[in-house]
């Protein structure tokens, strides 16, 4: 093998074991995280906003669904035996809203299960339960630790045992790569923006099902009809005995990307903050019958639990321009050190 093909092969080498170092070998997962990519970089805003929303300038992976109630579970089991942050709420072995998630054991042996379809999105999480979470993935999720740095209180955020909403309003988004809550606009680019419309020079709809008309919410018709969505029309539940539905459950009606349940459901946590003191939340839920469309936004106190509230989780990866000049680096220093040995 000659000396460039030698270079290429032992880049190719680094560039893997970059890889596998970003991926977190260790410890093994014990929840997988579907998600769609979110390409189109550079998009324009939407113009029906003002320009003010839409717009991302990078590559991102997003939730195909919420996080569910089996995911949140294993997160539980996981760090919180003590359950130091209050990660579990009871509210959410209260039965009536679909997910249902019990605690048994005592202080430093809690342990959790799902009584109900664990599919259900998970809902009575704060903003503060969703930041802990994104932290446990972007981290490898351990099994060991509790909540700690290294498990629940750095990654992509560092919060340092956060929990009210004076120091939840003050977290921002770390550089780096892993989990996090969407920003508004990570958020309202996987709902809306479609990069087929306008002759294919993109545009958004109105809804999260590429549509510009209000859903209808039947949930007979879940699985084939196009724009179907879980919320309340004129008193009317789509499912008024569960109230929430599975994940995914409108087979038929994802977003461009591929997303499901970016309307109706559950509320679901952003980044943002408005108002200086509460977090953005998107998408509406099951008991609302106008939240669904693209110009509405509500907001709640990041340390608020609501049974109406959970949320979905964006992958920031390293850009592969920075993956391919980190390997070339590696590859630069292997030869400049067979350099050194003539």
């Amino acid at each position: 093998m000659d000396r460039n093909s030698l270079c290429r092969a032992l880049g190719l080498v680094a560039l893997s074991c970059v890889l596998l170092a970003w991926a977190g070998a260790a410890p093994a997962a014990t929840i997988t995280m579907q998600t769609v990519p979110v390409g189109n970089v550079g998009n324009l805003p939407d113009p029906t906003t003002g320009g003010l929303y839409g717009s991302v300038g990078y590559a991102y992976n997003i939730g195909t669904y919420d996080v569910t109630a089996t995911q949140y579970t294993a997160f539980l089991n996981a760090v919180a035996q003590k359950d130091t942050y209050g990660l579990y709420n009871s509210s959410m072995a209260a039965a009536g809203y679909g997910q249902v998630i019990t605690r048994t054991g005592s202080y430093g042996s809690y342990s959790y299960a799902v009584t109900t379809n664990g599919n259900f999105p998970v809902t009575c999480v704060t903003w503060g339960d969703a930041a802990r979470f994104c932290n446990w993935l972007t981290n490898g999720q351990p099994t060991t630790g509790g909540e700690a740095n290294g498990t629940t209180e750095t990654g992509l955020y560092t919060l340092n045992g956060a929990t009210t909403n004076t120091q939840l309003m003050a977290i921002t988004r770390n550089t780096g790569v892993g989990y996090a809550i969407p920003t508004e606009n990570e958020w309202y680019k996987a709902a809306y923006y479609d990069p087929s419309l306008n002759g294919g020079a993109g545009g958004y709809w109105a809804y999260p099902t590429k549509s510009n008309t209000a859903p209808d919410n039947s949930l007979a018709l879940a699985a084939t009809e196009a724009n179907d969505a879980n919320y309340e029309i004129n008193g009317q539940y789509t499912d008024p005995v569960n109230y929430l539905t599975a994940v995914g459950t409108f087979a038929a009606s994802p977003s461009a990307y591929g997303t499901f349940d970016q309307g109706g459901d559950v509320w679901q946590w952003d980044e943002a903050s408005r108002n200086g003191s509460m977090r953005v939340i998107r998408g509406g839920c099951f008991n609302v019958d106008t939240y669904l469309q693209s110009d509405n936004r509500s907001d709640q106190y990041p340390e608020v639990s609501s049974y109406s509230i959970g949320f979905r989780v964006v992958e920031v990866a390293p850009e592969p321009t920075s993956l391919a000049l980190l390997a070339f680096g590696v590859t630069g220093l292997l030869v400049r050190r067979k350099n050194t040995r003539r």
